[in-house]
């Protein structure tokens, strides 16, 4: 994720005291732990998004100019399948793991049951401001926990419409929605919860760490960073264009996973553009700016920030802003020099650098000579290439011959590595982020074998020995 506001260290207000107090209460009740509560829960945020999905797109588009189409298939729908997926596996992922038990501890059962954590702070982004702070909420929802979320600042409009849809359908003793910027956020950290979950950039992710660790609390970071995209020269030229311009130009490129540079092999690198270039003309039209399905920078701010990545490089194609909207028409570039900001940041936005290089070998070097990217792409039509690729490359995820598809699988979990995040959710991962496994024994009176206590002998312990 790109850089946001700087949080710093506060005492909690007395309100936030108050109300984690309440959802700790609310919790200890018991109330959340049913499957029926659960599910019902489930059933009142899926009819939030049904009913309501004409004003939350209407939201979204406000906030980040994101089409109807875009913004159904990135945030409401996402949510949505992700609450069926979630319905439908619940009462199997709620049932205790049974696992084998030793002979020395028959007759007995050994098994591992899943329970709430309690409260928790889930904090969302702006770049996708429904989905990423809902979708942890249907996993927090799911492992009976009670909750309060943070949505982004920065997406005004989406941030009033869950402050104001929440509390109308929800059940207001075990969720709460606090609006506002960094002195929230900031008071919000310095409470105690029983995990936080957090999406954003490694700056405040470090922020997140510092503050949880004053009370030892659980953290899972979903964070980002430089997601690189390998093209061979073996791939469909054709599709592998299509494919890139649509993960990479998704909200404008703000998107944690989208492919923030790509390693070509040398000698294919022109023919990648003008197939690239091809298809932007395609899904955006020679304008961009008129294009209804061509999203906005989120702000102004952001907006001069990219306008910086491109002093000094060779542009290729684009390049252009318009103050107004705020936006940047989709744009690349050739070759930027390896210690450049293009390339050392996040870009976070509708800039692709192409970097040309000799070979896959070259390619998998120059990525593990850097930060574990939360995402990894890969274009070829050889799998041996593909598979080395995987097998010496660490990332959080990897998809070949294709960008962002993975995040449809509810079964894959996401998440990052290293400096890209640690933690992952989606279907039964988010289940389990949110809930303790906590182990179980359970033992009868019978056949006490003497044999494990004192006094010992020889004969004791070579029967202990074949036992264990």
């Amino acid at each position: 994720m790109s850089s946001q506001p700087t949080l710093h260290a506060v005492e909690p207000s007395i309100c936030f005291l108050d109300t984690v107090a309440s959802l700790q209460t609310s919790f200890k009740s018991g109330k959340t732990r049913s499957l029926e509560w659960r599910k019902s829960q489930l059933e009142a945020l899926k009819r939030l998004l049904i009913e309501n999905e004409k004003d939350i797109l209407h939201a979204l588009h406000q906030d980040l100019g994101k089409s109807e189409s875009e913004a159904y298939v990135a945030e409401h729908g996402f949510l949505l399948s992700d609450i069926k997926h979630t319905l439908k596996h619940l009462n199997k992922w709620m049932q205790p793991r049974k696992v084998s038990t030793p002979l020395i501890a028959w007759p007995g059962k050994s098994f591992q049951q899943p329970e709430p954590l309690g409260t928790v702070l889930i904090i969302g982004a702006w770049n996708y401001p429904l989905q990423l702070l809902l979708a942890p909420y249907i996993a927090a929802l799911a492992a009976g926990n009670c909750a309060v979320l943070k949505p982004s600042e920065l997406a005004v409009e989406t941030s009033t419409i869950v402050a104001k849809l929440i509390p109308q359908y929800m059940d207001t003793s075990c969720v709460e929605v606090i609006e506002g910027g960094k002195e929230e956020s900031s008071a919000l950290l310095a409470c105690k919860w029983d995990h936080i979950f957090y999406t954003g950039g490694e700056a405040v992710g470090k922020i997140v760490m510092s503050a949880a660790a004053r009370h030892l609390t659980p953290v899972t970071l979903e964070l980002g960073g430089k997601s690189p995209c390998i093209v061979d020269s073996s791939t469909n030229l054709k599709i592998t264009a299509r494919r890139i311009v649509w993960g990479k130009w998704m909200n404008a490129g703000q998107t944690c996973i989208a492919p923030d540079y790509v390693l070509v092999v040398k000698g294919f690198e022109q023919k990648l553009i003008d197939a690239i270039k091809k298809e932007l003309k395609s899904q955006f039209g020679k304008n961009p700016f008129s294009s209804k399905d061509y999203g906005n920078i989120i702000n102004t701010r952001h907006l001069h920030r990219l306008q910086g990545y491109l002093d000094g490089v060779n542009v290729v194609y684009g390049g252009d802003i318009n103050e107004a909207r705020p936006a940047m028409t989709p744009t690349l570039v050739l070759d930027p020099a390896k210690d450049s900001a293009i390339m050392q940041e996040e870009i976070f936005g509708p800039i692709l650098p192409i970097v040309p290089v000799a070979s896959i070998d070259e390619a998998i070097g120059f990525i593990n000579d850097r930060p574990k990217p939360l995402a990894l792409y890969a274009f070829s039509d050889d799998d041996k290439a593909l598979n080395n690729i995987i097998e010496k490359t660490s990332s959080g995820s990897v998809c070949t011959n294709d960008t962002m598809i993975f995040m449809t699988n509810p079964e894959l979990p996401f998440g990052g590595v290293g400096n890209s995040g640690m933690g992952s959710y989606h279907g039964q991962a988010g289940f389990d982020t949110f809930s303790h496994v906590k182990t179980v024994m359970k033992r009868a009176f019978a056949l006490d074998a003497p044999v494990r206590y004192a006094p010992f002998s020889k004969f004791k312990l070579s029967l202990l020995k074949k036992f264990l």
